[in-house]
């Protein structure tokens, strides 16, 4: 298993040294169930705001609540290793909650990173983060490019 995909419980004294150290991390969020280009634009440019970026993974079982039971297309073990081989990645931590709002106050991240289809005021942590000094960035999706879609033109395929 990659290094970085770390335990919510060992993320935590790690959090407590890079901020020591002054380092800006970042934190964003998802399924990141097939991973395509979409996703490699907007996590680069969330790792460009800050000096870290942890990325949270929905855990399969997560996943099947927000998706639907025929979702992940692809486990999270596999799912965290794609992430964590991302060059400008630094750390994939799974959750298994409705939402990462307990792994957001675990990180208390200086940048909450968030796909562009949210209203910052509506991101689970947005208040969390601003009333602990942090920032909320909306980022652009590269348009046409999303998972489902992507699954629904292999659907097509088959048709």
């Amino acid at each position: 298993m990659n290094k970085k995909i770390i335990e919510i419980d060992k993320l935590e004294s790690s959090i407590a040294d890079l901020k020591r150290d002054g380092l800006k991390i970042v934190f964003t969020n998802g399924c990141f169930d097939i991973l395509h280009l979409g996703h490699i634009d907007y996590l680069s440019r969330a790792a460009s705001f800050g000096d870290i970026l942890i990325i949270g993974v929905n855990t399969d079982e997560s996943v099947k609540r927000l998706k639907g039971s025929g979702r992940p297309i692809n486990d999270e073990s596999s799912r965290a290793q794609l992430l964590a081989a991302l060059e400008f990645v630094d750390a994939v931590v799974l959750f298994n909650d409705k939402t990462p709002i307990e792994l957001i106050k675990t990180i208390t991240p200086d940048i909450l990173a968030k796909g562009g289809d949210y209203k910052a005021e509506d991101v689970v942590g947005y208040e969390h983060v601003i009333t602990s000094g942090g920032e909320m960035r909306i980022i652009d999706f590269l348009p046409g490019y999303s998972t489902s879609s992507i699954i629904q033109k292999i659907l097509a395929l088959n048709e």
